[in-house]
C-alpha cells in the first residue's frame, strides 16, 4: 500500500494593518433616542436656571433690607424691620432646632418602617403598608398643625415634664421659671415649644424619609442577600452586613429631603409655636420661632422696607437648603446606591 502525502496548504497572511488596527464600533442613536436625550438636557438646564431665578430674585428683593442691616443681620436677634434693629440670629436657632427635632424623631421611625416593608413584611400586606405609607405622605401640612394643635399639645405635656426632670442637667431640656417636682406647677410653660413643633414635623417628614428608604433597600442585591443566608447569617445579620451598608445612600439621601422639607415648613409650625424673637436654646419651654413662619407671620402686614426683610431671611434660608442638599449629594455619591444611581 502506497500512502499519499498531501501538502501543508498555506493560508497567505492577513494583512499587516488589519492585525494592528482595531475594527471601529459605532452607534447610529435614532431620532427618538435623540429627542430624549435633548429632553432630558433641556430639563436638567431648566431646573438649574430656575434655581438661579429664584437666588436672584430673592437677592434683588433683599438687597435694600441686607445693605441696610450688613453682617448685624446674622447676628441681631429682634425683628423691627421699620426701626431698623433686625436679624435672623433667633429664628435661624429656632429652624435649626425644630428641624434637629424632627430629624431625630423621624429618622429612626423610618428606618424600622422601612425596613419591616422590605425585609419583614408579609407578601400579603407588604403593598397595603406601602401604600399607607405614601398616602401619609401626601397628607396636607394644615391637617398635622390642627392635629398637633388640639391633639398632641394637650397629651405631650407630661412627656416634656419627665424629660425637663429627668434630663435638667442637659441645657436644651432645661425649663427656666419652672419647678419640674411640683405637681401643681402649670403645663402652660411646655406648651407651644420647640418640642412639639419639631414632633409635628417629625410625622410629617417620617413618611417621606421611609419611602426612599424602602426603596433603596429592596434594590440590594439578591445574590450578597443570599450569600450572606447561606453562609449561616440571621436575618439580623444579613440586613447588618448586606442591606444597610448598601443603602446608605438612601438613608442618607432620605435624611437629607426629610431634612430639607423639616428646615421649610412653614404652616404647621405657625399653628403650634409661640413667636418669641430671643434664642430660646431650651427646646421644651415655650416661644420659638423659624424662618418659614416668621415670613408667614409678617408677610401680610409689612411694609415695603419690612418686605425686603422678609426677602432676606427668605434667601438665607434659601442658601442654607442648597448648601445641605449639595453636602448631601456628595455623601450620597460616594456610597454604592448612589454611585449606581
Amino acid at each position: 500500500m502506497s500512502a499519499t502525502i498531501e501538502a501543508p496548504r498555506t493560508v497567505p497572511p492577513a494583512a499587516h494593518h488589519d492585525a494592528d488596527v482595531p475594527r471601529r464600533l459605532g452607534t447610529r442613536r435614532s431620532t427618538s433616542d435623540r429627542a430624549f436625550r435633548a429632553v432630558l438636557l433641556c430639563s436638567g438646564v431648566a431646573v438649574l436656571a430656575i434655581m438661579g431665578f429664584v437666588g436672584v430674585f430673592l437677592l434683588l428683593r433683599a438687597w435694600d433690607a441686607l445693605s441696610q442691616a450688613g453682617w448685624g443681620f446674622l447676628t441681631t436677634q429682634a425683628w423691627e424691620p421699620d426701626s431698623g434693629n433686625f436679624g435672623i440670629a433667633a429664628i435661624l436657632v429656632g429652624t435649626i432646632l425644630i428641624a434637629t427635632v424632627a430629624v431625630v424623631v423621624a429618622v429612626p421611625l423610618a428606618l424600622g418602617v422601612a425596613l419591616y416593608i422590605s425585609e419583614y413584611a408579609p407578601t400579603r400586606i407588604k403593598q397595603s403598608l406601602v401604600s399607607i405609607v405614601d398616602l401619609m405622605a401626601a397628607i396636607p401640612s394644615v391637617v398635622f398643625g390642627l392635629w398637633g394643635f388640639f391633639f398632641l399639645q394637650g397629651r405631650i405635656t407630661d412627656l416634656a415634664r419627665w424629660l425637663s426632670t429627668t434630663f435638667g442637667w442637659f441645657p436644651p431640656f432645661q425649663v427656666p421659671g419652672s419647678d419640674p417636682s411640683d405637681p401643681l406647677a402649670t403645663a402652660t410653660v411646655y406648651t407651644s415649644s420647640t418640642f412639639i413643633a419639631g414632633l409635628v414635623v417629625a410625622m410629617m417628614i417620617a413618611p417621606v424619609v421611609a419611602s426612599i428608604m424602602r426603596e433603596v433597600f429592596t434594590q440590594a442585591p439578591v445574590g450578597e442577600r443570599e450569600g450572606a443566608l447561606a453562609l449561616g447569617s440571621t436575618r439580623w445579620g444579613m440586613i447588618r452586613r448586606v442591606v444597610l451598608p448598601y443603602g446608605k445612600g438612601g438613608i442618607i439621601g432620605g435624611t437629607m429631603l426629610g431634612l430639607g422639607r423639616a428646615l421649610g415648613e412653614t404652616i404647621a409650625v405657625y399653628m403650634i409655636i409661640s413667636p418669641v424673637f430671643a434664642i430660646q436654646w431650651h427646646v421644651l419651654a415655650n416661644g420659638g420661632s423659624s424662618v418659614s413662619s416668621l415670613i408667614a407671620l409678617r408677610y401680610g402686614e409689612s411694609t415695603p422696607f419690612g418686605m425686603s426683610a422678609l426677602m432676606a431671611a427668605g434667601l438665607a434660608l434659601f442658601l442654607m437648603t442648597l448648601v445641605i442638599n449639595f453636602a448631601a449629594s456628595s455623601v450620597v455619591a460616594r456610597s454604592r446606591s448612589g454611585a449606581s444611581s
